[in-house]
């Protein structure tokens, strides 16, 4: 197949250019009544049956006969045995990986903080961690000790109480760089358990895997259906679509690198999109001959080829300032700027889950070991919200500690306001404190 036949080719100054990109981000989460209903029973027998159907769903769509619930969890042991059966540079790389993310997390605890009016009332934040949160990892085609760096370790820099971790083991198979970087991490539970069926215990709790606060971490669309319906019951994450980067190149970047950053999002999933705008047209097609070159080197080939032809582009621009604000319209996942003076532009981009600037800061760099995490959002929701952190495991508390004199202060302020609201008990209980004035 030619590179011509692999990538859409767009220019900005075409009459058709709008509804061809919004075609190319049109992008509805999967609402899939099959797997809704699938779910929604998985859920259900969870709740009712408890171990009885984990064993039960493990044994269908695992292959692995457990005689006993007991028998899922992985024993810390067997996590430290697979920590010290690594090839020592896996080890490293993981234990270098692990401290980078670390680092980057600890600039983002919240403390707790007051203030004293004053008349002595006192007002504050009280910031505390949640005392159990679950991980889901995936453990399927792929296997991602990464992951569990990245949603373990921050909520251990937030000092959640206990981390649960599950992980499909098929055909009872347990990836052992996923149990090592469990052990790095400080993960205090593991459970051979996926699918919807783990995301229901870990949400309502069964006799051997513990309930908890919020459950974090990727999965399939099975996995992304259920955190969607646990919801309320537990705190999630996010709802996460297929992996997404935007590059925005001015030409001067070697054309192999751009091409395989694009790669490296496409070979994840047929449905990632990869998307190259540059104002340098001579430069578009340099990357696309550099795709038809190399795409032939690729292991997972026909995953590039397949998301490239349905979900990528190479975008022709009027200059970068059009490349920007088009970028911002897409708001992506992953935005590389790949240009001189990559932070000026950077300052125009308002929309994306993470930046990276300037032809060295390759998006993988971002996937493994940088720092930053790399659950970010996808499907355009970086216009309101975040990247996993420090953040999502912990929790603010007001606190107010009102003085005699604050109270006859705002008493009088809350009964005019709950009046006008029709509220008379409220305006009544803040009247009580002023009587005697």
């Amino acid at each position: 197949m030619s590179a011509a036949r692999v990538i859409s080719r767009l220019d900005s100054a075409a009459p058709d250019f709008g509804a061809r990109l919004r075609s190319l981000l049109a992008r509805e989460p999967a609402q899939d009544e099959r797997i809704g209903q699938t779910v929604a029973e998985i859920i259900a027998a969870v709740r009712e049956r408890g171990d009885a159907a984990l064993l039960e769903y493990t044994r269908r769509f695992d292959r692995v006969e457990v005689s006993a619930a007991a028998d899922l969890e992985i024993p810390a042991a067997e996590l430290q045995c697979a920590l010290a059966g690594l090839a020592p540079e896996v080890r490293l790389a993981l234990e270098v990986a692990a401290a980078r993310v670390r680092a980057f997390h600890e600039r983002q605890l919240a403390v707790s903080w007051s203030y004293q009016e004053a008349d002595g009332t006192r007002l504050g934040q009280r910031v505390t961690p949640l005392d159990r949160v679950g991980i889901y990892v995936p453990g399927g085609r792929a296997a991602y000790p990464s992951s569990v760096l990245m949603n373990a370790v921050p909520a251990k820099v937030a000092g959640v109480g206990e981390i649960v971790m599950v992980v499909p083991t098929p055909d009872g198979v347990r990836n052992q760089a996923v149990l090592a970087a469990a052990a790095i991490a400080g993960v205090d539970r593991v459970f051979a358990v996926g699918g919807a069926q783990a995301v229901a215990a870990l949400a309502y709790g069964t006799a051997t895997v513990p309930g908890v606060d919020k459950i974090v971490g990727p999965g399939n669309a099975y996995v992304a259906e259920a955190k969607r319906r646990v919801f309320g019951k537990v705190g999630i994450d996010m709802i996460a679509g297929p992996s997404e980067i935007v590059v925005i190149c001015d030409g001067n970047t070697p054309p192999d690198w751009i091409a395989m950053d694009m790669f490296a999002q496409a070979e994840h999933d047929e449905l990632a999109q990869a998307i190259l705008i540059s104002p340098s047209r001579s430069f578009l097609d340099a990357v696309e001959q550099s795709i038809g070159r190399l795409l032939a080197t690729m292991p997972r080939r026909d995953v590039i080829e397949r998301s490239l032809a349905d979900r990528g582009a190479l975008v022709a621009v009027i200059d970068l300032a059009e490349a920007c604000a088009i970028a911002d319209q897409i708001a992506p996942e992953h935005l590389e700027i790949s240009a001189q003076d990559a932070p000026r532009w950077a300052e125009q981009i308002r929309h994306a889950g993470a930046i990276f600037l300037g032809e060295y800061s390759s998006e993988s760099l971002g996937d493994y070991c940088a720092g930053p995490n790399h659950v970010l959002p996808t499907m355009r929701t970086a216009r309101f919200s975040s990247p996993l952190g420090v953040y999502d495991f912990q929790k603010r508390t007001s606190i107010l500690e009102v003085s005699r004199d604050g109270a006859r202060t705002l008493g009088k302020i809350a009964a005019k306001l709950a009046r006008a609201e029709g509220l008379e008990a409220h305006a009544r209980s803040a009247e009580m404190r002023l009587e005697g004035d």
